[in-house]
Formats: structure tokens, C-alpha cells, sequence
């Protein structure tokens, strides 16, 4: 029985990990950005995208300098799945 319960206690965990690196926080300078992470994306109203759309950054590729970030606008209004 402990076996399953540090089993459920492992799933929770993962779940609540992965859900955290899923939200995406937003801040209004791209200044205010310190470090992105592997895979975190930020959002950036700083008005330099198209009416509609949001700048998303995301870090996406690890260097030995450190994690490079992606710079791409996105529609402010996603679809839900």
C-alpha cells in the first residue's frame, strides 16, 4: 500500500509541474524579463505587435551560454482545444 500512495503522491506532482510550465505570465517591457527558462513563454503588451496580437517569447533552444529566446506575435484571443 505506501507503494501506491508515493506512486499517487509522484502523478500528483508531475501533473502540477506541468501545469505551472504551461501558464504563461505576462509583463508589459521586455526589460522586465530576467533569464526566461527552457520552455517558459512571457508575454510582452509592450505595443509592438499588430492591434489583436501579443508578443510571446519563449525560451527554446539551451546553448552553453544559456537558454535563447524566440520572439514571435501571437493572437491575443487562442482557441480553446
Amino acid at each position: 500500500m505506501p507503494e501506491n500512495r508515493d506512486l499517487l503522491f509522484l502523478i500528483v506532482g508531475a501533473l502540477i509541474l506541468s501545469a505551472s510550465a504551461a501558464y504563461a505570465s505576462q509583463v508589459m517591457r521586455e526589460s522586465d524579463i530576467v533569464g526566461p527558462r527552457l520552455g517558459e513563454r512571457i508575454l510582452v503588451d509592450d505595443g509592438s505587435c499588430p492591434a489583436g496580437q501579443i508578443k510571446e517569447i519563449s525560451g527554446t533552444k539551451l546553448t552553453p551560454a544559456g537558454v535563447v529566446p524566440t520572439r514571435k506575435c501571437i493572437s491575443r484571443i487562442r482557441s480553446k482545444r
